[in-house]
């Protein structure tokens, strides 16, 4: 193997050796240990060390780094302590996750590290995230996040290289390529030839490194991030080297032919950089027997330390808590009585802008909410008050915006991302479900993320336009869920939702855009999530709903000239009220759950489940529910409106109040 040494010093070479063989050498203990039963799962980073601790020596120790379960490197060259290291392999809580997940799959500020998730192309989202908190900070930064070439198969990969490319993003995007995903050769994973081909279809520099050569891909890095640095633009490393385990040590190798096993340990990154300086000089045989022993007792020392510590003791309140970031929702009142007369539509922007303003670190993105001002025209005149920087269009890439919103609050910013319709939230479903809801409670990180979701039917837009797809989320801990019926609740509960530090699913009915209009305060306000409103005091029935079925339960009161109807707004469908709901319960002994999603899995069964489990002695009749049918959203205008459940409605209730 070539080295060129440049101008590096010996000092700066024996630091070299001394980081790459560390992991080497923590790996070889792992194994025994796995052996023993002593750690119960090892993905093997062996063959391919000189990848990751080149990369994290050639950044600076603040910029932000995103790991592969492969790049055990990377966490020791930042000095991460070890005991808490193995105590994290060990799902202890003096690990970085308290337990609550595994090897690194977790993520430390301190060390400005974030690690993976076990889908693997998500985090490649949240690094353009952390890039661009550093952009619009002027911070003369670079962040570098891995990449294996069996996970750069997801469409993860493509959204995330496009939008840094598109936004010019300081991204270092490192693809290590060992020849397989799993067992699966590159061959029958794609058909280009190498990664770096890549690059000029996205319009983004590309390289290609010896990726066991641990000077070549050191020094690489290291002139890749100062230029990027100087000039933000992202950049694409393909490292080609070798995986010398299995993906885990559970699969084993059988399915790789043995010479290429034979070919690759000639090119082994640690022996061959410990023969380089010992055949230079630079290394003798005396100072590499110390550093091995140096580096054996540290390992040691932090095995002794985790393996001492206790396993967690479950504490089920905490487990709840730590769901979510603690945040203790002031309401904000308005500043004066000045009202006006605003629609549903205006009311949103009116939150938006006013929270634009409280917030200088919060950033609007979405396909088209610049100078077009969204497909709904909420964000119209925003480009020209806030700029482009804070008002962003976005290519196609739903889950890569999601991702740099979670990107971003690792940064301390705040985002809203808007879906231009709630039903493309879909392309998007496992930034939201397995990172922006988790993340806080796997490693303390909140994602400080609102997802705005123009919802619902009625307007004949078909299968694609006119879900309502709130109970996909209303089953995700770590997730907030509002659904305001009025404008004055849609100002607030937006304001609220964009204050609060955790992820908030923020649903606006379309059809109640510029249908319905309120009085509402000129001033910046906010109302309480998870607190019901009463809409109407009743006495023979209780209808529980929100969104466009407290608009149909009213129209219904009005209709009827005989019966008395308690309304209930939930207005929050996570956390929803559950004291509200109980004296809605009882103020009428009937209770009448409608919403307008479809009826099976949806929200009002959790609901009649709890009023059932918890308000019987309340009840005078079995709790009924009148939901949309169990079926796509139909186009043509007769068939929507025998999907809604407005005409059932009705029926329901009659039904109901004849029992």
């Amino acid at each position: 193997m070539n080295y060129n040494r440049k101008d590096y010093t010996d000092d700066e070479l024996l630091a070299l050796y001394k980081a790459i063989l560390k992991p080497r050498m923590i790996e070889e203990r792992m194994l025994v240990l796995l052996r023993q039963g002593k750690i119960s799962k090892w993905f093997s980073g062996i063959g391919q060390e000189a990848i990751s601790v080149g990369s994290a020596l050639a950044l600076e120790q603040d910029e932000y780094i995103l790991p592969l379960h492969r790049n055990l490197g990377v966490f020791t060259s930042r000095d991460i302590p070890l005991d808490r290291l193995f105590a994290q392999f060990q799902g202890k809580t003096t690990g970085f996750t308290k337990g609550r997940d595994r090897s690194f799959h977790f993520g430390t500020n301190e060390h400005h590290i974030v690690g993976m998730i076990s889908h693997l192309g998500p985090q490649l989202a949240v690094a353009d995230g952390i890039a661009l908190a550093d952009l619009l900070e002027n911070k003369e930064k670079v962040t570098l996040v891995f990449s294996g070439d069996g996970g750069a198969s997801e469409g993860d990969f493509h959204e995330a290289l496009n939008v840094a490319a598109v936004w010019g993003l300081p991204v270092i995007f490192m693809i290590e390529n060992n020849g397989y995903g799993l067992s699966t050769p590159s061959n029958e994973q794609f058909k280009f030839n190498q990664f770096i081909d890549k690059g000029p279809a996205y319009g983004i520099d590309a390289l290609q490194v010896d990726g066991n050569n641990l000077l070549e891909v050191y020094d690489t890095v290291r002139q890749a991030a100062a230029s990027i640095r100087k000039n933000p633009r992202p950049m694409l490393i393909e490292a080609m080297t070798f995986r010398m385990r299995g993906h885990e040590e559970a699969s084993g190798t059988k399915y790789v032919p043995q010479e290429l096993f034979e070919k690759w340990a000639k090119k082994d990154p640690v022996e061959n950089f410990e023969k380089y300086l010992l055949e230079g000089l630079v290394l003798t045989q005396k100072t590499m027997e110390s550093i091995k022993e140096e580096l054996k007792a540290e390992i040691e020392d932090g095995l002794q330390t985790a393996f001492a510590t206790p396993m967690p003791v479950a504490d089920r309140q905490e487990e709840i808590d730590d769901m979510y970031k603690p945040f203790d929702q002031e309401i904000i009142q308005p500043a004066s009585d000045a009202k006006t007369e605003r629609r549903f539509v205006d009311a949103i922007s009116d939150a938006l802008r006013q929270s634009m303003e409280r917030y200088p670190e919060l950033v609007l993105m979405g396909q088209d909410i610049a100078e077009y001002g969204g497909v709904f025209k909420i964000t119209e005149g925003f480009v020209e008050k806030f700029g482009k920087d804070r008002v962003r269009n976005t290519p196609l890439c739903e889950s890569a915006i999601l991702g740099i919103g979670l990107g971003m609050s690792v940064r301390g910013q705040k985002s809203m991302v808007e879906m231009q319709f709630a039903d493309f939230v879909s392309a998007g479903f496992s930034q939201i479900v397995n990172n922006l809801a988790k993340s806080h409670y796997r490693w303390g990180q909140n994602a400080d993320v609102v997802v705005r979701m123009p919802t619902g039917a009625g307007s004949a837009a078909g299968p694609f336009h006119s879900q309502s797809n709130e109970a996909w989320f209303f089953h995700t801990p770590g997730l907030k869920i509002v659904y305001p019926s009025s404008p004055y609740d849609a100002k607030g509960l937006l304001n609220a939702a964009l204050e609060d530090p955790n992820p908030v699913m923020y649903f606006e009915h379309k059809m109640l855009y510029r249908s319905i209009s309120q009085e509402i305060p000129d001033d910046y306000y906010t109302i309480e999530i998870g607190k019901a409103r009463t809409v109407a005091e009743g006495t023979d029935l209780t209808i529980i709903t929100y969104g466009m079925g407290v608009h149909w339960a009213k129209q219904l009161q009005q209709e009827l000239t005989d019966a008395s109807l308690y309304i209930l707004d939930l207005r929050s469908l996570l956390p929803w009220d559950k004291e509200a709901v109980r004296e809605a319960v009882a103020k009428t002994g009937r209770v009448l759950i409608l919403h307008e999603d479809t009826l099976t899995g949806g929200i009002g069964g959790e609901i009649a489940a709890w009023i059932g489990e918890n308000c019987f002695e309340l009840l005078d009749a079995p709790v009924a529910r009148v939901a949309s049918l169990d079926t796509a959203v139909p186009f043509a205008p007769p068939l929507e409106q025998e999907f809604l459940p407005k005409q059932r409605l009705r029926e329901k209730v009659e039904t109901m109040l004849s029992y």
